[in-house]
């Protein structure tokens, strides 16, 4: 196994331009466990941790920019405000030696179902930034990114260069289950945001599925239950009905399997729960906020 360590970006590309199996590393949170019980042996690795750029994040007006190697202590200290949703996953990864080294980049990159990041980057309608050397930079929406089990959309020579998050213009929430509290790989996790800019709610699903997913059937089903009932309008608790309903449909999204971590069945029932819950505290949070702004004027 060669390694390569380029210094700049510039230089990352280019190697990987020449090598389009070079495996990146940078936080190696998931890829030298994987090459550690021998379950890949890369020809390269390519490592990114002397890139910089890779570590930078810029908040815009509207979005954040976030460098694929910023860490998730680095997201859970300054951008919980911005980034509600990302910085809620961030708190359950792993443990603190982790949090200060892994990144979302290496979740994209790896793109296994069960990644922390997935649930809160497809409730937020997150891009990629991806770019090679030949091509230049493109954007992938993340609902376009993962292709299959740990498979994703970026071409042999590209590599994450960061990802482009809306800031939150409403709630956000997040909730995993897991064997433990902490150091456990999700048995299932779910994601939603409410944005009530647009008037809609997006929401993902993670380990439950060949892929992380949104429960698209059930945001249309909710989308259309709070114009409906004005609920927007008028701040109102949402509905027994209405909630279960939700859940029923993020419980039908799923598409698990059976594994030492949990069964199909339950995985189903758990995203339901998650659903439910988080969608109760989103839209509590929602309308304290309301009051709140509605009292103060």
């Amino acid at each position: 196994m060669d390694f390569l360590r380029p210094a700049s970006w510039e230089e990352a590309l280019a190697a990987k331009a020449e090598h389009p199996t070079a495996v990146p590393i940078a936080g190696g949170t998931d890829v030298m466990v994987e090459i550690n019980f021998d379950h890949r042996r890369p020809e390269y690795l390519l490592d990114l941790n002397r890139v910089g750029d890779l570590y930078e994040w810029e908040a815009g007006e509207d979005s954040v920019r976030l460098g694929a190697s910023v860490p998730y202590a680095k997201i859970m200290e300054h951008l919980r405000a911005e980034l509600p949703g990302l910085a809620l996953a961030s708190h359950t990864v792993a443990s603190p030696q982790i949090r200060n080294r892994g990144g979302v980049g290496g979740n994209l990159g790896t793109a296994s179902p069960a990644g922390d990041a997935h649930p809160a980057l497809l409730a937020a309608g997150a891009e990629v930034e991806a770019e090679s050397a030949a091509r230049g930079t493109r954007r992938i929406p993340i609902d376009d990114f993962y292709t299959g089990v740990k498979r994703n959309a970026l071409a042999p020579d590209e590599l994450i260069r960061a990802v482009h998050i809306k800031k939150a213009d409403g709630p956000q929430q997040y909730s995993k289950v897991g064997t433990r509290n902490a150091m456990v790989i999700a048995v299932c996790a779910f994601g939603l945001a409410l944005h009530p800019d647009t008037r809609t709610v997006r929401t993902g699903i993670g380990s439950a599925a060949p892929t992380p997913v949104r429960a698209r059937a059930a945001e249309e089903f909710l989308n259309a239950a709070l114009q409906e009932g004005g609920f927007w309008d008028n701040g109102k608790v949402i509905t027994p009905s209405v909630a279960k309903q939700f859940a029923q449909l993020c419980s039908a999204a799923c598409n698990p399997i059976d594994d030492v971590r949990g069964t199909a069945g339950y995985r189903r029932h758990a995203v339901g729960v998650m659903a439910r819950r988080t969608l109760t505290w989103t839209w509590e949070s929602y309308r304290g906020s309301r009051n709140a702004s509605k009292g103060a004027a």
